[in-house]
């Protein structure tokens, strides 16, 4: 299992560990509910902690007890694989709120205060920007990077605008269309990008050299542009303009790459560390 933790749980569990599956699909964790319960309660034997709290969880009616996964994950006393309960990110930290463990407690005050944040950003968006300036900053971007970020921001909403008028409203439609655009251009949908790149949840925006992002940009542009004269409406007809949109930057790409002699299209990332276990099919048993 991967022995880099999702930043946010690895800093909340102090580093201890938490066995978990990467899905690479719905890009997010699965942790080992056992795990958790471990580190947040004082249970002799955890897994007899959980199996009482998820029957009550059932009893209740609780909506995160359907989000219970089953995957074969690696044991830590013989290595063998075995079925074990897990919950995706978001479920993981309900689960916390479900402990009544005084373990818990520093993990529900982090929870509140996240709320209270986002709330106030609610009332004041500048707080959010001023967020995601600092953010960049400690990792090492520079001002001029950053405001190219939030321009490229600003240049994807209006891009996503457009496609509101084409009726699009579903996540996961704005998602299959976005890589008609990537696919065209750069022979990969986001999530082959990202792990071609060696990235999971992290932005494949921020990990993308300046070139990458120039044809990342230039394709969104072009799409944007495109639907604008076009009027799509639909899926499918959005899907054939953001085709074209993707290769116009394709076109750029063959370009330049003809006179360079070489691929544009690199591996490297903005990470400082990398995720070190093969890579697993999820085995979905719930």
């Amino acid at each position: 299992m991967n022995q880099n933790k999702l930043e946010t749980i690895s800093n909340l569990f102090e580093g201890k560990e938490i066995r978990s599956v990467w899905d690479s699909e719905k890009e997010d964790y699965y942790f080992s509910v056992v795990d958790v319960i471990s580190i947040l309660t004082d249970a002799n034997i955890p897994r007899n902690y959980w199996s009482d709290l998820k029957r009550k969880l059932k009893q209740e009616g609780s909506e995160l007890h359907e989000k219970i996964v089953q995957l074969k994950i690696k044991s830590t006393k013989d290595g063998k694989n075995y079925l074990t309960d897990t919950l995706d990110t978001k479920g993981i930290l309900r689960l916390i709120e479900s402990v009544p463990s005084y373990k818990a407690e520093p993990f529900k005050v982090w929870l509140a205060n996240l709320g209270s944040e986002r709330i106030d950003e609610v009332f004041d968006p500048e707080i959010a920007i001023k967020r995601a300036i600092n953010y960049y900053r400690k990792r090492g971007y520079s001002d001029k990077w950053i405001e190219a970020r939030l321009k490229g921001i600003l240049n994807r909403n209006k891009l996503t605008d457009i496609w509101k008028k084409g009726g699009i409203s579903k996540d996961y439609e704005y998602g299959i269309i976005t890589n008609e655009i990537y696919k065209e251009w750069s022979g990969m949908k986001s999530s082959e990008y990202k792990s071609y790149k060696g990235i999971r949840k992290e932005s494949l925006r921020d990990n993308m050299s300046d070139i990458e992002i120039v044809l990342t940009d230039l394709g969104e542009i072009a799409t944007r542009e495109l639907a604008k004269e076009h009027k799509p409406y639909g899926l499918e007809q959005n899907k054939a303009i953001a085709k074209m949109g993707g290769n116009v930057s394709k076109v750029a790409r063959d370009n330049l790459e003809q006179k360079l002699g070489k691929s544009v299209i690199s591996n490297q990332n903005n990470l400082n560390y990398q995720y070190l276990e093969k890579k697993e099919k999820l085995e979905n048993k719930k």
